[in-house]
């Protein structure tokens, strides 16, 4: 029984990190174009500032935006995020959230571990990558 839960784990985080993972080239044009057309209201005005500021790193024509610079914490998509670089030529700077959106994760410690995650619809690998990944825990959801 405990097998099973544990390779249960270990799949969940698998597809957990694929799905993180940025899409190849031919599942990136499919990933880019659908993350567009369901966001469009509410990236148009980070696109438009990407336009106006070509203050980011040029963009390199075979590496892909979330593999030069660090958009760890970044609310974007990677797709979002690479299809900026792509139409700019420029790959946008990594926007950090606001800072109080969580609480600080205390090293060594799961977020999970630290805070009371019950009715968040989230899964705890899902919950504790993202306090891996910004140092932050991130608040609970309720369902």
């Amino acid at each position: 029984m405990r097998t099973r839960k544990i390779s249960a784990l270990t799949m969940t985080a698998v597809a957990l990190g694929l799905a993180l993972t940025a899409c190849n080239n031919n599942g990136a044009d499919n990933a880019s174009s659908s993350a567009s057309s369901s966001s469009v209201a509410t990236s148009t005005p980070q696109s438009d500032t990407a336009k106006d500021k070509p203050s980011g790193a040029p963009a390199k024509s075979d590496t892909k935006c979330t593999d030069q610079l660090n958009y760890a914490g970044d609310s974007r998509s990677n797709a979002e995020i690479n299809s900026i670089g792509a139409s700019t030529g420029t790959c946008p700077e990594p926007q950090k959230s606001g800072g109080a959106s969580g609480t600080p994760k205390d090293p060594g410690m799961k977020c999970t571990d630290q805070l009371n995650y019950a009715g968040d619809p989230r899964s705890n690998a899902e919950i504790n990558s993202i306090g891996e990944d910004t140092g932050t825990c991130p608040p609970v959801k309720q369902k």
